[in-house]
């Protein structure tokens, strides 16, 4: 049974991924963590912050969609629902920062699973319908409900003391709170993907049919992965609440949505560095386009399809099949 995933179109094996990390993966997260550590000294911290949360949130979406072969519409949901969630307990309960982080990644986690359960009874176009519409359920909940602030959202969120002892008021403080969030869930994303599970998810991603066949229940793989990447999504969102002390509808809007469907293609679908890189093209543009209004969208449609023409497996793919290793 163990033959259907003996490789993967990368050539790792079950049993190489039950070994050590490949010597370029970790020169990679050696140079992640020292361009990390320098980071807030060269650039504005809060906006590499928030980097790192959309890199996350672009890991986490490209584990569903570049491993499990899921396309998910409504990402949104709990990326914003676990934002709102945190940013109530930090505000309202008086959660401290961990506590009011784990809550929204726990709500995150919840609603995954409900909405998960329901939508992998579909495929193909029919799944990211349902995933839509369930995302902007929770888009009108979140615009109606007391508790969210309607369309002010719920706003000067305290960051509060971590553990009681770290004062999160300083932009650098905090920072390294978020590089440290952001480095734990891509090795736990890492972890995932080249584990003996992770390779049951690319052989029902290549083939479901033959997965089935040889034993493996689908289903149950699929809600796993969605929920998964549905509480990663959740940490992103639930920090990107505490570092900006802010929770609004743009959060659970369709468009981040899209955004993240967006960051996800750019940087190479199906890669474990690619979202990164097109999380922090996104997020760039954003930042350093803003005066341009509109026009913003207009630019970030032409780079979509410029990548989509010339980069098809984005950028991290191309370097990917250059290099002729997996990235």
């Amino acid at each position: 049974m163990s033959a259907a995933v003996e490789t993967d179109n990368s050539g790792i094996s079950v049993q190489q991924a039950r070994g050590g990390m490949p010597a370029h993966h970790a020169a990679i997260f050696i140079a992640l963590l020292a361009a990390g550590l320098v980071a807030p000294f060269l650039l504005y911290p809060v906006f590499v912050m928030k980097v790192l949360c959309f890199a996350l949130f672009a890991c986490a979406f490209n584990l569903l969609l570049g491993y499990g072969g899921l396309l998910s519409f409504g990402h949104a949901a709990y990326f914003g629902g676990a934002a709102y969630i945190s940013a109530h307990a930090a505000k309202v309960w008086g959660f401290p920062p961990e506590l009011a982080i784990l809550s929204g990644t726990l709500a995150a986690a919840i609603l995954g699973t409900a909405i998960g359960a329901l939508a992998i009874r579909r495929q193909g176009i029919y799944f990211a319908m349902v995933t839509l519409a369930f995302a902007q359920m929770v888009f009108f909940f979140s615009l109606q409900a007391p508790f969210t602030g309607g369309e002010d959202g719920i706003q000067a969120v305290p960051r509060g003391m971590l553990f009681g002892l770290i004062n999160l008021r300083s932009d650098i403080t905090l920072y390294f709170v978020v590089l440290a969030i952001f480095l734990g869930g891509l090795l736990m994303i890492y972890r995932i993907i080249h584990s003996p599970f992770g390779q049951v998810l690319k052989a029902i991603r290549e083939n479901e049919p033959r997965a089935i066949s040889l034993g493996y229940r689908t289903n149950r793989y699929k809600l796993a992965v969605f929920v998964l990447s549905a509480t990663l999504a959740g940490l992103a969102g639930s920090t990107k609440a505490i570092v900006f002390q802010l929770a609004s509808l743009t959060d659970v809007h369709w468009s981040m949505s899209g955004e993240v469907v967006l960051m996800t293609l750019i940087g190479g679908m199906g890669t474990v560095f690619g979202p990164i890189v097109g999380a922090a093209v996104i997020v760039t543009m954003q930042n350093y386009l803003a005066t341009m209004g509109a026009w913003v969208t207009v630019i970030q449609g032409c780079i979509f399809v410029i990548c989509v023409l010339l980069f098809r497996e984005g950028v991290v793919g191309v370097i990917a099949r250059w290099v002729k290793r997996p990235l």
